[in-house]
């Protein structure tokens, strides 16, 4: 049956209501089942070895001792690994990564692991594996890493995207350019230019539930891993190729996730703890520290960005550009590449040029938070724009507001815009009351757009109807967001029946199609839509039965909110069949009704947010306090509001600690000095102000119901909105991302001396 993904226009029963989470009472209850609550019989406890050095030669590795050690049932390290990649260098970074294997390339990077029968044997085990390190000169600075005099990383790295193939290799791992028109012939036009300089520090995601996993491989090669993940069907990929495995060989099964936010899109531990079974023989279990997880698991890129944008007296940007570098840890990757793509995607620009470079440094691999990349971009180009606003005359909101892309407009990354909701943002953030609320002593007002562009993928969704009339819909996208409560809005609204006769599940890998990994905002649009073309399928099949029980043709009848009807006068005398009725013959009629789906959800359909903050900054001493917080963000079509009103705030909190408070802080040495919620201090609830949002709904054109993703983007303006209203308390532009209190003092008192 072709499915047809364009927008409807259709009124909505059940879409768009607030009803009960349905995982809500087993997380209450302690009955839901995370990474680290699942256990197998004879388990073992795995335990990894990590590097003490930034940067550093593994000479040898003496691991004889351990392995003599009673209760000790496997010890691995590279060489249990080997090299099955077949140069596939992307996966190659990532064995290298789960175990390092000719160097140690940051504090914390795996250098051999255990499996013992009980916790304090395995950390007694661990002390006994001798490593012979010579250590080398590290580079954790973005900055430094640039300079022709920084320590080289990886010798074998050469710069893509440069004119002239380079002959030298370098930390530089990529050149990205992203623009359209002539930025030098724009500054000539400009009567106003603002060009200024700006980083952001290295921070973690902050989930609260550590990386987990259990896994056990039969001697017959089969092989099973119970892990907390955002995509069981990559890890699936990514372990079988990593082991020399068949992935048909290996299920995977998704536990409850206690936060993610892009953190657990990749392997870390798993790889280890399958390696640890296969040479045991028994199920090893592999639980992180925190300590761990911050020194060895995925933050976020520093930066170094310069921006420049030039007006007209009237208001209108005639040229903008910006020159933005990320770290990556010590892999290739692409994130200074987003941050080009989307750091003036907000607006109409003639004259646009980006420009990103990778940067290798002897810190963890980088990995997705929210909108990666984007929140960095955002801060320095809303920050220029508010200035250049300033020193033109203008409100901030309306300098965007004439500056504005809108449907037509040819991105600042290449694309030409849809139906999007920028301007509706602006105009909505010009009328909110707090926009218009007064500000006491010592306090200011800062607000900034956010730009993220989404993307659906390769999904796929079984849709089973029970005799007694109830729906189980499996899906293959993991709920990082809400996402079950969701798809079942999305099913019974398709099917016309009542919410509560809709459960949702995550399928194993063996029990559905492949999925793509739930990042990209992709898992509400991705799986909506193949849960209505699911439905669909169900439907058609409904009909037939109904057709077969009235003994008229399948064209006679209709599907009607929850019903099978007979269409014509001839079929006056014939009532309505619910869907229970049929399901109840079904044994009869053919057998179970079911309703599948496989797809690659195109037109995700991009999606933008304007939020406004107000700060208090103490001049005495730098300490701040946030009073007011406003997300207004275009859902395209909110299914659960409440949901999606908990994802803008969770995106506005997130953003909140990162401007003001969170980074990761090395030493001379290159050793992470806060590696814990005690000395890394994201928000708690004192930290924090109501957050008022407002759902705006302009349909995505490519999703039958309109719907955009909303999960990333709530997290991209916060660091500018807050740095504006910052330095409008403070009366000085701040530029350094967290704006901790000793930052912001020292800004004051070089102003004053300045």
């Amino acid at each position: 049956m072709n499915f047809d993904p364009r927008f409807s226009g259709r009124k909505f029963a059940s879409v768009g209501t607030r009803p009960i989470r349905p995982d809500g009472v087993d997380k209450v209850t302690g009955r839901a089942r995370y990474g680290a609550d699942f256990n197998m019989a004879g388990q073992l406890v795995g335990r990894v070895l990590r590097s003490p050095h930034a940067h550093a030669k593994i000479r040898k590795i003496d691991t004889s001792k351990a392995e003599k050690l009673a209760g000790v049932k496997a010890v691995i390290t590279a060489k249990d690994l080997p090299d099955l990649t077949d140069g596939d260098a992307a996966m190659y970074d990532i064995l290298d990564n789960c175990m390092a294997r000719t160097k140690a390339l940051y504090d914390g990077h795996a250098v051999a692991a255990v499996a013992a029968v009980d916790a304090r044997t395995a950390k007694q085990a661990l002390k006994l594996i001798e490593i012979d390190y010579e250590v080398l000169p590290h580079v954790t600075d973005v900055d430094e890493a640039m300079k022709h005099t920084a320590p080289l990383i990886n010798d074998a790295i050469f710069t893509e995207g440069l004119e002239e193939k380079p002959i030298k290799p370098s930390n530089v791992t990529k050149r990205s350019q992203f623009g359209h028109g002539d930025v030098h012939q724009g500054f000539g036009h400009a009567d106003f230019i603002v060009e200024r300089s700006f980083k952001t520090e290295q921070t973690h995601q902050g989930y609260i539930e550590p990386h987990a996993c259990v896994a056990s491989v039969s001697s017959d090669g089969t092989a099973d891993l119970w892990v907390c993940t955002q995509g069981h069907f990559v890890y699936r990929q990514h372990c079988a190729q990593l082991l020399g495995m068949e992935a048909s060989k290996l299920r995977v099964t998704s536990s409850e996730i206690g936060g993610g936010f892009g953190g657990k899109t990749h392997v870390w531990a798993e790889p280890v703890a399958l390696a640890l079974s296969r040479k045991a023989g028994r199920p090893v279990k592999l639980v992180m520290t925190r300590d761990e997880v911050f020194r060895a698991s995925g933050p976020t890129s520093a930066t170094s960005i310069d921006v420049k944008i030039g007006a007209r007296k009237d208001g209108t940007i005639t040229a903008a550009e910006a020159t933005l570098r990320y770290s990556c840890g010590p892999y290739a990757g692409s994130w200074a590449e987003i941050g080009a793509m989307t750091a003036f995607a907000c607006y109409k620009l003639e004259n646009v040029k980006t420009v990103g470079y990778e940067v290798l440094v002897n810190r963890p691999k980088t990995a997705a938070y929210r909108a990666p990349s984007a929140p960095m971009a955002a801060f320095a180009v809303e920050s220029a724009v508010d200035e250049l606003a300033k020193e033109i005359g203008m409100d901030p909101v309306d300098f965007r507001i004439k500056n504005a892309a809108q449907e037509g407009t040819r991105s600042s990354y290449g694309p030409v815009y849809g139906p999007i909701g920028i301007g509706p943002t602006l105009e909505a953030v010009k009328n909110h009351p707090h926009m218009k609320a007064e500000l006491g002593k010592n306090q200011g007002r800062g607000m900034a757009c956010g730009f993220w562009f989404n993307f659906g993928g390769q999904t796929c969704t079984d849709l089973n109807i029970g005799m007694d009339g109830s729906v189980s819909l499996a899906v293959g996208t993991v709920d990082v967001g809400g996402s079950r409560a969701s798809l079942s809005l999305v099913a019974a609204e398709e099917l016309g029946i009542d919410y509560a006769q809709v459960k949702a599940i995550v399928a194993d890998t063996s029990s559905l199609g492949y999925n793509d990994m739930t990042d990209g905002s992709r898992g509400t649009f991705s799986s909506s839509m193949a849960t209505i073309s699911a439905a669909r399928n169900a439907i058609r099949i409904l009909r037939e039965r109904a057709a077969q029980m009235w003994d008229i043709a399948v064209d006679d009848v209709a599907w009607e909110q929850g019903h099978a009807v007979a269409k014509g006068e001839k079929h006056g005398n014939l009532g309505k069949l619910s869907l229970k009725e049929i399901a109840l013959e079904s044994g009869k009629t053919g057998g179970p009704i079911a309703g599948h789906s496989e797809l690659v959800a195109d037109g995700a359909g991009v999606s933008f947010a304007t939020h406004i903050c107000d700060i208090e900054v103490d001049p005495e001493t730098g300490s701040t306090r946030v009073i007011r917080y406003t997300v207004v963000q275009d859902a395209g079509k909110a299914v659960h509001p409440t949901y999606v009103e908990g994802q803008y705030q969770g995106g506005a909190a997130q953003g909140i600690g990162w401007a003001l408070n969170e980074e990761y802080i090395y030493g001379k040495d290159g050793r992470l000095q806060n590696a814990g919620f005690l000395d890394y201090r994201i928000p708690v609830c004192s930290d924090l102000p109501m957050i008022d949002t407002q759902i705006l709904e302009i349909p995505n054109p490519n999703h039958p119901y309109g719907v955009r993703g909303v999960g990333e983007t709530s997290i991209v303006p916060p660091l500018a909105a807050i740095a504006n209203a910052v330095s409008n308390a403070a009366g000085v532009r701040m530029t350094h991302i967290p704006m901790s209190p000793p930052r912001i003092l020292a800004a004051i008192e070089a102003e004053r001396e300045g």
